[in-house]
């Protein structure tokens, strides 16, 4: 994001982040942070770690400490299935920890997904099965191709627990199934295909007493937990306006070497339609392989493929294209984003929904689809003061504008959020740096801007605010920096790990109390036993996707969607299908 940074700019930016972190860390602001000293009369439990810090130095906690996990030594690791082994699943593999989840098994209706799990890729997240294990132990691990088998071995498995990461559509039937044999859930997002399905899983697992956890991993992510509580000691003033946006270009020519191409699949598909080469290079529209698409080529395949709720391989195989399986740029990408806006404006609902999405580079001959190549959403959220902030406050005017564009023919920008309020701008790109800077004061020179270095004045007593310095001091820095040369891929910043970890530790708590699930609330309407609950529980995660479902249709209707708050409540039935959704 910020189009005319430069690298000065960057570093400046992201040192003031840092600074500000640490000038708040040492007023003892800062949760996620530990200072150096230990003060002999105020022990605490952080302590061990500030023992080893020079007096004033300022360090992040670990993921297990800060979300409350640390104390998983002496567990064993859950016994659990992976559900869903492609793209993401791959991804949830590279970053699981054995010593907290033991993978024991996978199922996928793809034969191509299930060598993918266990070999894993050269390069990037998706590390595989023989990598983490060994090839020997990896061996041990069984292999299924449809989820009924897999439950009905799930007692001689020992499962415990799964996770899923199945196309969008089959969420909650296989959630459900998985939760009637006894098992806790661990599902991808998006949640679910419809707003009465997120209700229908949420009722399910209370009914059970089993935890449904739901995999928007920004929250666990120590990198927005640092950024969240910057924002929340005041530091950027009044905010107004959060611009979100994940650009990618799927515009260049497909290509395949002769080796590839003797991998597709060829003739008609089980609908009979010819099998297509795509002409784009797009992770969303990949060639059908020959050995995924041969175990439905044969009699009865079809009747399969039907059961799963696909109509051809290649809807299986490129499923977010289409509307009945998947949810479209909202859904696949947008989902992160509202979902971060979200927790940097304090899960407060949404007012209103507006847009403008479409087709408008794809088509016939062009890597076709139903779903939307192009979205641009306007958002109205409710400032702190606004009525239905929840805060007593009584202005209808405190209103927060949130943008998120995706379009698929341009990658200048990187992803990311950009939070700009009355006193400073904060960035955060890639889920991997911070970025800070001051508003400039009128009349004063060098009092803001991007090349400005700052400092947190005020954190001590009172409200924070930035100030402007020619040197950073007051203790220097927090340490969020990644050494140089450190590889993209975060696992702590990124938040899968710290994800399955904390689902892991909850489940071991809960056997220790008897097994089945509580989700009692208090009469402020929390959890009674929120610290053994995952952070994106189903109520969290169903108000995603009523964000990033109801986006989709004010763009299709061409219309300004106003929330209302029957649809995030789980008891009442009302849904923004009812009304909005576009009729077949």
């Amino acid at each position: 994001m910020a189009l005319d940074l430069t690298p000065e700019q960057k570093a400046a930016g992201k040192a003031n982040f840092e600074q500000a972190a640490g000038d708040l860390a040492r007023a003892g602001k800062m949760n996620s942070m530990v200072t150096g000293g230990t003060d002999p009369n105020k022990p605490d439990r952080r302590d061990v770690l500030k023992a080893g810090l020079a007096a004033g130095a300022v360090v992040p906690v670990s993921a297990a400490v800060y979300y409350g996990y640390s104390s998983w030594k002496g567990n064993r690791a859950v016994r659990t299935a992976l559900i869903g082994a492609g793209d993401e699943g791959g991804v949830l593999v590279g970053d699981h920890n054995p010593e907290f989840n033991e993978i024991v098994a996978v199922c996928d209706i793809r034969p191509s997904n299930l060598d993918r799990i266990f070999e894993g890729e050269k390069n990037g997240p998706r590390k595989g099965l023989n990598n983490i294990y060994g090839k020997a132990s990896a061996k041990n691990i069984k292999r299924y191709d449809d989820v009924s088998k897999l439950l009905a071995d799930a007692k001689s498995l020992g499962l415990e627990a799964v996770i899923i990461a199945t196309p969008l559509h089959t969420h909650d039937v296989i959630a459900k199934a998985c939760m009637d044999a006894g098992l806790h859930v661990l599902c991808e997002k998006l949640m679910a295909r419809t707003i009465g399905k997120c209700k229908e899983m949420i009722k399910y697992a209370k009914d059970r007493g089993l935890l449904l956890s739901v995999g928007h991993q920004r929250h666990y992510s120590t990198l927005y937990a640092h950024a969240l509580e910057v924002i929340q000691n005041g530091v950027l003033g009044d905010i107004k306006h959060i611009r979100a946006q994940w650009p990618r270009n799927n515009s260049w020519p497909f290509s395949a070497s002769a080796a590839e191409k003797e991998k597709f699949a060829t003739g008609l598909d089980v609908n009979g339609k010819k099998f297509e080469v795509p002409e784009l290079r797009d992770g969303w529209c990949k060639p059908v392989l020959k050995q995924d698409a041969e175990p439905f080529l044969v009699d009865g395949g079809a009747a399969k493929l039907k059961e799963y709720g696909y109509d051809s391989v290649t809807e299986l195989v490129r499923w977010r294209l289409y509307e009945k399986t998947g949810g479209g740029l909202m859904a696949e990408l947008g989902s992160h984003q509202l979902d971060a806006s979200s927790i940097i404006l304090g899960h407060v609902h949404p007012i209103a929904v507006s847009g403008i999405g479409g087709k408008f580079f794809y088509g016939p001959g062009k890597n076709d689809r139903e779903s939307d190549d192009g979205v641009f959403v306007t958002f109205e959220f409710p400032g702190p003061k606004h009525p239905k902030a929840g805060k007593g406050g009584k202005d209808e005017s405190d209103i927060v504008i949130v943008t998120y564009s995706s379009f698929n023919t341009n990658s200048f920008e990187d992803y990311g959020e950009c939070i700009m309020g009355s006193r400073g701008t904060m960035i955060i790109s890639k889920e991997a740096e911070v970025y800070l800077y001051k508003e400039p004061e009128p009349g004063k020179a060098g009092s803001g801007g991007r090349d400005t270095r700052v400092t947190v004045s005020g954190a001590g007593a009172g409200k924070a605010a930035m100030e402007s310095t020619s040197t950073w001091g007051g203790g220097g820095g927090a340490a969020i920096s990644k050494a140089p040369g450190a590889g993209l891929w975060d696992t702590p910043v990124r938040g899968y790990r710290t994800e399955m970890e904390h689902f892991a530790y909850c489940l071991r708590e809960w056997q220790k109390r008897g097994g089945k699930v509580d989700y009692t609330k208090n009469e402020k309407g929390e959890f009674v036993h929120k610290d053994i609950i995952p952070r994106c529980h189903g109520e969290v995660a169903m108000a995603d996707a009523i964000l990033a479902l109801t986006s989709n249709m004010a763009m299709a209707k061409k219309e300004r969607i106003v929330f209302e708050e029957a649809w995030f409540k789980v008891d009442d039935p009302a849904t923004p299908e009812d009304k909005h959704a576009k009729k077949a």
